[in-house]
């Protein structure tokens, strides 16, 4: 049931990176060898992004880009539009992966409408992969319903060591659905514990790619943002870390329900 996964496990986020701020990492981490950039319509930085790309002079083939639907465009006859104005935005005909960014606030659009305006989208060739994004399990389990499981390429939630959300992402590994992880650092938290730091030293590596080798180890893609040159390239190192089982039982056991993402009226009830 689960197949290989077409999101790449390593990228870059532009969440809270705006103006110059984010063409600069966009285009120092596409310089140092990152493929895999994310956006989002909401984050305000989707023409600074494709900006970044065009002058970078890497070819858009060799990238994978992703960008997320606001819940004002989530009705059937918006979405679609809206996914032109990112296109034009990011000087692309396509995005790789599209992504509904948080569930429709009280049920108001039927999430059916939501996917199924992403498979037009994407049999437009307008996305090549559609996926969700701080769905609970019953919000997978609906997506599921609607369009089966082979259609979701990937589920993005909030997942650190202190949240490690272990229902959804059991219930989406069961379902053959992959996971992305975000403010996998938990907004730095995670960088001063002492459990991360040990390892660290065990593994002669930064206390940032522990964590993010924790999640890549689990089957999450990650997808961290920096503003400094020196952190993109060392974050960059992350994928060739290796836990052993007892470091990564240390890290499982930092899990405290530390969930530092939950906007009201738009938060769903989570697991």
């Amino acid at each position: 049931m689960n197949t290989p996964s077409p999101i790449p496990a390593f990228g870059l986020g532009t969440f809270r990176l705006t103006g110059q701020t984010v063409i600069d990492s966009v285009k120092t981490g596409l310089e140092l060898g990152y493929r895999h950039i994310d956006t989002a319509q909401i984050y305000g930085n989707e023409a600074e992004v494709g900006q970044a790309i065009a002058e970078s002079g890497v070819p858009r083939d060799a990238l994978f880009l992703t960008t997320k639907v606001w819940t004002e465009h989530l009705a059937a006859g918006r979405l679609i539009p809206s996914l032109h104005d990112s296109l034009a935005k990011l000087r692309t005909d396509h995005v790789d992966l599209a992504l509904i960014h948080w569930p429709s606030p009280g049920g108001t659009v039927p999430l059916a409408d939501s996917l199924g305006a992403l498979l037009r989208a994407r049999e437009q060739g307008l996305v090549r992969h559609i996926g969700v994004s701080n769905f609970t399990t019953a919000l997978l389990r609906e997506a599921v319903a609607a369009v089966g499981t082979s259609a979701i390429a990937t589920n993005q939630i909030e997942l650190h060591p202190y949240l490690q959300n272990r229902a959804v992402a059991s219930f989406a590994r069961a379902q053959g659905i992959h996971t992305t992880s975000y403010m996998t650092l938990a907004y730095g938290q995670v960088l001063q514990d002492p459990v991360v730091q040990a390892i660290a030293t065990e593994l002669n590596a930064t206390s940032a790619q522990v964590a993010l080798a924790w999640a890549m180890q689990q089957g999450y893609a990650v997808i961290p943002s920096s503003t400094r040159r020196e952190n993109l390239q060392s974050n960059l190192r992350a994928p060739a870390l290796r836990l052993s089982d007892a470091q990564m039982a240390r890290m499982a056991a930092l899990e405290r329900g530390g969930r530092l993402v939950n906007p009201e009226g738009l938060a769903p009830v989570w697991d």
